[in-house]
């Protein structure tokens, strides 16, 4: 399917475009459906003693929840080769909607298991999100943009893991026992889903240039009738079966990580519900960069080698993700599980941005199968695991387990191979993508005729040369960053401190500040020490340590001069107002998203191995 108009850059702060409104609306609505997937898990601790759970039920309903998002997924990406992205979410978010709020009905284990397997139906929206940016968006960027779309839809399993808790919180303090607390919690999760169905129908089209039906009766797109059999072509290509494995070894992984999370931290380390979900909403909230990073780090592979330069990244990224898994499932001490935990979310998000940097190029004319069939190996890959929480081993020991086999199925990547004229067809893609872009941003410093060697041949600029530019301020910003993280993990772990510490002035908003305090240090330490939306993560903290500033100064007695605490907070002031000021440095994720530098591609990519 040749689409006209895709977009060569994305421009996150723009609602102009059709494809810049996609982008978002997608990431959001996925991002919902996520939340409302996964709204139960982190309120499990509260339903298992209400309904009387055994381990081995509650794993059921952990099955249940990603079982039959498998044929949902697959049914999902044929739905929308033939009606399109657009009615095919707004759909999936009226309906799916309807099992997440009626949840709230269960009395019984058999009831929760049913309404779980119906909420299962919404995870197929991920399918949509990584269709609808495909469609949208240009060789260039197309990695970009579907591993931010998903990631920032990913986001939802770690935003859940925090913020329904607090629902709860909030329904209990308005009056509501447990046994309606959780309930009416879901009731909310239901209900924006329903609104943002409605939204997405007014506010998306499903190509750059129109919406499925128009383009049809123009002539401009096939037919239905045309798109019979795209999903058997589909099954036929063992490369989308390679990817379906891989895609069971990363995102299957997260969504097992998200469901057993919470109840691990709590059960392993005896932390509260409150504090395992904020830890292991940590895991979730790495998705703000981390997939990103995985596409933005295929489209450069890209760069330098064709369509096999994607693959290469994929096995690497997913072979350290199989070795981070086991080191975590090792650790005996909450500090540095923590820390395992964090270094191994990263690659397992990468993985899954990698993964779908490739999906777009196995086949164009079959696009949607070809995602919801690996989409679907996602839960397969969770489904496979829910067996190994379901009693018969400890969870650090199944987690082992799963360390061990992600690193297996990495060497899969193997046979995810592209033809000579494959790699020639995506490398004139990738090049009219690259000049579109430059023409429509005038002068372009990619135009700018590059040192050529004694021979006269031009001499293509290093691949990855911004990360030899690194100045001593992405020195600062990765040190403090990595330093906030650990600060915010350290409240996380001692949140009544914290609130002590904040004391009585501030009555019931004591919770909520100290909450803020949290986050602006845990996640934008991380966004910090990564480079993403530097200024506004800087922002944040500067408001924080402005009032810790303010805070020392009129609660200590101590002289200014042998106060180190508000020596500190005062430098770490310092040093953030600089970052909002100057912003990230070429060694960020920040710079690889507005670069405009990277110079044209080969004519043909080299293969290697194919």
């Amino acid at each position: 399917m040749e689409i006209k108009n895709k977009a060569t850059r994305i421009d996150l702060f723009s609602l102009k475009t059709p494809q810049m409104r996609a982008f978002h609306m997608t990431w959001f609505a996925f991002f919902l459906c996520f939340f409302a997937w996964f709204g139960i898990a982190p309120l499990m601790v509260y339903v298992r003693e209400e309904l009387s759970l055994t381990k081995a039920q509650i794993g059921n309903t952990i099955i249940a929840s990603v079982a039959i998002t498998i044929l949902a997924r697959l049914f999902i990406g044929w739905l929308c080769d033939r009606v399109g992205p657009r009615l095919t979410y707004v759909w999936l978010l009226i309906v799916g909607s309807i099992p997440v709020m009626a949840i709230g009905l269960a009395q019984s284990y058999e009831a929760l298991l049913l309404f779980r397997l119906g909420i299962g139906v919404i995870g197929a929206s991920f399918v949509i999100t990584q269709y609808h940016t495909s469609v949208m968006f240009a060789p260039n960027c197309v990695g970009t943009a579907n591993a931010t779309s998903a990631g920032w839809g990913n986001l939802g399993g770690g935003v859940t893991n925090m913020v329904m808790p607090l629902v709860f919180a909030g329904f209990v303090g308005l009056g509501a026992n447990h046994y309606w607390g959780w309930r009416l919690s879901m009731l909310v999760a239901g209900g924006v889903c329903f609104v943002t169905g409605i939204a997405y129908y007014f506010f998306t089209t499903d190509l750059p240039d129109g919406n499925f039906k128009e383009l049809r009766e123009k002539g401009l797109l096939r037919r239905k009738e045309a798109v019979k059999g795209t999903f058997a072509l589909a099954c036929k290509d063992r490369r989308v079966w390679a990817l379906f494995l891989v895609y069971a070894a990363c995102f299957g992984i997260e969504l097992t990580i998200n469901n057993i999370a919470a109840i691990y931290y709590h059960d392993r380390f005896e932390l509260s519900p409150t504090t395992a979900g904020l830890v292991a909403g940590l895991f979730g909230l790495m998705n703000i960069f981390a997939r990103t990073t995985g596409g933005i780090i295929g489209d450069k592979f890209a760069h330098r080698g064709g369509l096999s330069g994607r693959v290469r990244w994929l096995f690497m990224a997913l072979l350290i993700e199989g070795v981070a898994l086991c080191i975590f499932s090792r650790m005996n001490v909450v500090g540095p599980a923590i820390a395992a935990m964090v270094v191994f979310s990263l690659f397992v998000q990468m993985s899954e941005g990698a993964t779908y940097s490739v999906v777009p190029f196995i086949n164009k004319k079959a696009l949607g199968s070809v995602a919801g069939i690996v989409g679907a190996g996602g839960n397969v890959g969770a489904v496979a695991a829910g067996f190994l929480f379901r009693g018969a081993y400890e969870y650090q020991d199944a987690l082992l387990i799963l360390g061990v086999a992600v690193a297996v199925v990495a060497f899969t990547t193997r046979f995810v191979r592209f033809s000579e004229a494959d790699e020639t067809e995506a490398a004139e893609a990738y090049a009219e993508s690259l000049a579109t872009r430059a023409a429509l941003a005038g002068a372009s410093r990619r135009a700018q005729p590059q040192p050529a060697p004694a021979d006269g041949a031009p001499a293509p600029a290093p691949a990855f040369a911004w990360l030899k530019t690194a100045q001593p301020m992405d020195i600062l910003r990765v040190y403090l960053g990595i330093a906030l993280m650990i600060k915010g993990v350290y409240f996380i772990l001692d949140m009544g401190s914290l609130e002590a510490l904040l004391g009585d002035s501030f009555g019931q908003g004591r919770t909520v500040i100290a909450w803020g305090v949290v986050l602006a240090h845990a996640v934008g330490g991380i966004s910090l020490a990564m480079g993403f939306v530097t200024r506004i993560a800087a922002a944040l903290n500067v408001l924080v340590l402005l009032g810790a500033t303010y805070w020392n100064l009129s609660a200590s007695s101590v002289a200014f001069m042998q106060n180190e605490s508000l020596h500190f907070a005062v430098f770490v002031l310092f040093a953030l107002v600089l970052l909002f000021w100057r912003g990230s440095g070429s060694f960020s994720i920040d710079y690889l998203l507005r670069s405009s530098d990277m110079p044209e591609p080969v004519e043909a990519f080299p293969r290697s191995g194919a």
